[in-house]
Protein backbone atom coordinates (compact mmCIF):
# COMPACT_ATOMS: atom_id res chain seq x y z
CA UNK A 1 0.00 0.00 0.00
CA UNK A 2 1.30 2.99 -1.09
CA UNK A 3 1.94 5.83 2.08
CA UNK A 4 0.56 9.04 1.63
CA UNK A 5 0.63 11.19 4.75
CA UNK A 6 3.60 10.35 7.39
CA UNK A 7 5.48 12.85 10.10
CA UNK A 8 7.70 15.24 8.80
CA UNK A 9 11.19 14.87 9.07
CA UNK A 10 11.64 18.04 10.67
CA UNK A 11 9.44 16.96 13.80
CA UNK A 12 10.81 14.27 16.37
CA UNK A 13 8.79 11.55 17.46
CA UNK A 14 8.19 12.24 20.93
CA UNK A 15 4.92 12.54 23.04
CA UNK A 16 3.23 15.99 23.56
CA UNK A 17 3.96 17.50 26.93
CA UNK A 18 1.24 20.23 26.14
CA UNK A 19 -2.35 19.87 27.54
CA UNK A 20 -5.73 18.29 25.85
CA UNK A 21 -6.57 20.87 23.22
CA UNK A 22 -3.38 23.31 23.23
CA UNK A 23 -2.73 25.00 20.16
CA UNK A 24 0.87 24.57 20.18
CA UNK A 25 1.70 21.16 18.85
CA UNK A 26 -0.17 21.90 16.00
CA UNK A 27 1.73 25.16 14.96
CA UNK A 28 4.76 22.97 15.59
CA UNK A 29 3.58 20.48 13.11
CA UNK A 30 2.55 23.29 10.90
CA UNK A 31 6.42 24.98 10.95
CA UNK A 32 8.31 22.13 10.30
CA UNK A 33 6.19 21.20 7.58
CA UNK A 34 6.59 24.64 6.38
CA UNK A 35 10.42 24.01 6.66
CA UNK A 36 10.39 20.65 4.73
CA UNK A 37 8.63 22.03 1.97
CA UNK A 38 10.73 24.88 1.67
CA UNK A 39 14.22 22.91 1.85
CA UNK A 40 15.58 24.73 4.40
CA UNK A 41 15.81 22.53 6.93
CA UNK A 42 19.87 22.19 6.83
CA UNK A 43 20.16 26.20 7.38
CA UNK A 44 16.92 27.24 9.80
CA UNK A 45 17.71 28.09 13.12
CA UNK A 46 14.75 28.86 15.81
CA UNK A 47 14.90 30.35 19.04
CA UNK A 48 12.57 29.23 21.75
CA UNK A 49 10.86 30.79 24.39
CA UNK A 50 10.54 31.17 28.13
CA UNK A 51 6.80 29.86 28.28
CA UNK A 52 4.72 27.02 27.94
CA UNK A 53 6.80 26.00 24.50
CA UNK A 54 10.01 26.54 26.71
CA UNK A 55 11.18 22.96 25.27
CA UNK A 56 9.65 23.49 21.53
CA UNK A 57 13.30 22.16 20.51
CA UNK A 58 12.49 19.24 21.80
CA UNK A 59 10.20 18.24 19.06
CA UNK A 60 11.88 19.95 16.27
CA UNK A 61 14.73 18.31 14.45
CA UNK A 62 16.57 21.49 13.57
CA UNK A 63 19.00 23.51 15.04
CA UNK A 64 17.31 26.06 18.12
CA UNK A 65 19.16 28.01 20.34
CA UNK A 66 17.00 29.17 24.09
CA UNK A 67 16.73 32.63 25.17
CA UNK A 68 15.81 34.65 27.99
CA UNK A 69 12.86 35.54 28.64
CA UNK A 70 11.34 38.32 25.90
CA UNK A 71 14.65 38.60 24.63
CA UNK A 72 14.02 36.01 21.67
CA UNK A 73 14.14 38.67 18.75
CA UNK A 74 17.73 40.47 20.49
CA UNK A 75 19.24 37.02 20.07
CA UNK A 76 17.95 36.29 16.78
CA UNK A 77 19.13 39.41 15.79
CA UNK A 78 22.37 38.43 16.42
CA UNK A 79 22.54 35.35 14.98
CA UNK A 80 21.47 36.76 11.63
CA UNK A 81 23.76 39.81 11.51
CA UNK A 82 26.34 37.11 12.38
CA UNK A 83 25.35 34.49 9.87
CA UNK A 84 22.97 36.45 6.91
CA UNK A 85 22.57 33.03 5.28
CA UNK A 86 20.67 30.87 7.70
CA UNK A 87 17.06 31.44 7.82
CA UNK A 88 16.14 32.76 11.39
CA UNK A 89 12.92 32.41 12.90
CA UNK A 90 11.62 32.93 16.90
CA UNK A 91 8.85 31.27 18.23
CA UNK A 92 7.18 33.66 21.29
CA UNK A 93 3.96 33.78 23.40
CA UNK A 94 2.23 36.80 24.09
CA UNK A 95 3.78 37.26 27.62
CA UNK A 96 7.32 37.23 26.15
CA UNK A 97 6.65 39.11 23.02
CA UNK A 98 4.04 41.52 24.03
CA UNK A 99 5.04 42.22 27.81
CA UNK A 100 8.68 41.88 29.00
CA UNK A 101 9.88 41.25 25.27
CA UNK A 102 7.71 44.14 23.95
CA UNK A 103 10.73 46.68 23.72
CA UNK A 104 13.05 44.27 22.13
CA UNK A 105 9.80 43.01 19.36
CA UNK A 106 9.37 47.11 18.69
CA UNK A 107 12.99 47.72 17.70
CA UNK A 108 13.82 45.18 15.98
CA UNK A 109 10.48 45.09 13.98
CA UNK A 110 11.55 49.09 13.31
CA UNK A 111 14.92 48.47 12.53
CA UNK A 112 13.42 45.61 9.35
CA UNK A 113 15.76 42.85 10.91
CA UNK A 114 15.13 40.06 8.21
CA UNK A 115 13.38 37.60 10.64
CA UNK A 116 10.43 35.58 10.88
CA UNK A 117 8.21 36.24 14.24
CA UNK A 118 5.82 33.53 14.83
CA UNK A 119 3.62 34.69 17.81
CA UNK A 120 1.48 32.59 19.56
CA UNK A 121 -1.62 34.41 21.25
CA UNK A 122 -3.53 32.45 23.68
CA UNK A 123 -4.72 35.61 25.85
CA UNK A 124 -3.04 33.90 29.18
CA UNK A 125 -0.09 33.35 30.97
CA UNK A 126 0.17 29.50 30.66
CA UNK A 127 3.22 28.36 31.75
CA UNK A 128 3.25 30.59 35.30
CA UNK A 129 -0.42 29.40 36.18
CA UNK A 130 -2.88 31.38 34.14
CA UNK A 131 -2.22 35.52 34.93
CA UNK A 132 -3.42 38.03 33.01
CA UNK A 133 -1.48 38.56 29.62
CA UNK A 134 -1.15 42.07 27.63
CA UNK A 135 -3.52 40.37 25.31
CA UNK A 136 -6.31 38.90 27.77
CA UNK A 137 -9.83 40.22 26.88
CA UNK A 138 -12.13 42.46 28.53
CA UNK A 139 -14.25 40.43 30.89
CA UNK A 140 -12.10 37.29 30.65
CA UNK A 141 -10.45 36.01 33.72
CA UNK A 142 -7.75 34.72 35.05
CA UNK A 143 -5.26 34.36 38.12
CA UNK A 144 -4.73 37.96 38.61
CA UNK A 145 -8.11 38.91 36.96
CA UNK A 146 -10.71 37.09 38.93
CA UNK A 147 -13.53 39.22 38.21
CA UNK A 148 -12.39 39.82 34.33
CA UNK A 149 -10.13 42.09 33.10
CA UNK A 150 -11.18 45.91 33.77
CA UNK A 151 -10.23 48.65 31.05
CA UNK A 152 -9.98 51.21 33.66
CA UNK A 153 -7.80 49.36 35.89
CA UNK A 154 -5.71 46.95 33.50
CA UNK A 155 -6.44 48.51 30.44
CA UNK A 156 -7.00 47.44 27.16
CA UNK A 157 -6.23 43.72 24.89
CA UNK A 158 -2.71 44.77 23.36
CA UNK A 159 -3.30 44.66 19.51
CA UNK A 160 0.71 43.58 18.97
CA UNK A 161 0.05 42.91 15.18
CA UNK A 162 -1.86 46.15 14.49
CA UNK A 163 0.96 48.39 16.06
CA UNK A 164 3.95 47.03 14.44
CA UNK A 165 2.23 47.07 11.35
CA UNK A 166 2.55 50.99 11.07
CA UNK A 167 6.42 50.93 11.52
CA UNK A 168 8.43 51.18 8.52
CA UNK A 169 10.70 48.64 8.89
CA UNK A 170 7.85 45.93 8.92
CA UNK A 171 7.52 44.00 5.90
CA UNK A 172 4.51 41.84 6.27
CA UNK A 173 1.78 40.75 9.27
CA UNK A 174 -0.91 38.67 9.31
CA UNK A 175 -3.01 37.22 11.86
CA UNK A 176 -4.24 33.44 11.73
CA UNK A 177 -6.31 31.49 14.45
CA UNK A 178 -5.76 27.29 14.85
CA UNK A 179 -9.09 26.99 15.34
CA UNK A 180 -10.75 24.96 12.58
CA UNK A 181 -9.32 23.03 9.45
CA UNK A 182 -9.24 26.43 7.31
CA UNK A 183 -7.71 28.02 10.35
CA UNK A 184 -4.92 25.79 10.17
CA UNK A 185 -4.39 25.49 6.73
CA UNK A 186 -4.07 29.44 6.28
CA UNK A 187 -1.88 29.52 9.14
CA UNK A 188 0.59 27.19 7.43
CA UNK A 189 0.50 28.92 4.45
CA UNK A 190 1.21 32.34 6.43
CA UNK A 191 4.27 31.10 8.09
CA UNK A 192 5.38 29.56 4.83
CA UNK A 193 4.89 33.00 3.64
CA UNK A 194 7.03 34.73 6.49
CA UNK A 195 10.06 32.39 5.91
CA UNK A 196 10.19 33.20 1.70
CA UNK A 197 10.06 36.80 2.85
CA UNK A 198 13.03 36.43 5.09
CA UNK A 199 14.34 33.98 2.15
CA UNK A 200 14.37 37.26 -0.41
CA UNK A 201 15.45 39.54 1.90
CA UNK A 202 12.53 41.25 2.45
CA UNK A 203 12.92 42.08 5.82
CA UNK A 204 10.47 41.87 8.86
CA UNK A 205 7.43 39.30 8.97
CA UNK A 206 5.07 38.11 11.63
CA UNK A 207 2.30 35.93 11.68
CA UNK A 208 0.54 35.83 15.05
CA UNK A 209 -1.51 32.80 15.92
CA UNK A 210 -4.53 32.82 17.84
CA UNK A 211 -4.44 29.63 20.11
CA UNK A 212 -6.38 27.52 22.51
CA UNK A 213 -5.66 27.35 26.10
CA UNK A 214 -8.55 25.04 27.48
CA UNK A 215 -6.93 24.58 31.09
CA UNK A 216 -6.61 28.43 31.80
CA UNK A 217 -9.61 29.21 30.12
CA UNK A 218 -11.57 27.08 32.03
CA UNK A 219 -13.15 25.02 28.95
CA UNK A 220 -12.96 21.61 26.98
CA UNK A 221 -10.87 21.48 23.99
CA UNK A 222 -13.86 22.28 21.24
CA UNK A 223 -15.53 25.12 23.87
CA UNK A 224 -11.78 26.96 23.25
CA UNK A 225 -12.13 26.51 19.54
CA UNK A 226 -15.24 28.25 19.86
CA UNK A 227 -14.12 30.93 21.93
CA UNK A 228 -11.24 31.78 19.53
CA UNK A 229 -13.71 32.03 16.74
CA UNK A 230 -16.84 33.60 18.44
CA UNK A 231 -14.67 36.01 20.75
CA UNK A 232 -11.26 35.87 20.31
CA UNK A 233 -11.14 37.04 16.80
CA UNK A 234 -13.45 39.73 17.42
CA UNK A 235 -11.07 41.24 19.15
CA UNK A 236 -8.22 40.37 17.23
CA UNK A 237 -9.45 40.31 13.70
CA UNK A 238 -7.98 37.57 11.31
CA UNK A 239 -6.44 38.68 8.28
CA UNK A 240 -3.50 40.23 6.41
CA UNK A 241 -2.97 43.26 8.43
CA UNK A 242 0.20 44.53 6.14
Amino acid sequence: MKRIFGRTKSLRPLDTHYCSGCGHGVVHRLLAEAIDELNIRGITIGVTPVGCAVVAYDYWDFDCVESAHGRGLAVATAIKRLQPEKVVFTYQGDGDLAAIGTAETIHAANRGENLTVVFINNAVYGMTGGQMAPTTLIGQKSATSPLGRNEKTEGYPLRISELLAQLQGVYSVERTAVDSVYGILKTKNAIKTAFQNQMENKGFSLVEVLSACPTYWDMSAFESLDWIKNKMSKVFPLGRIK
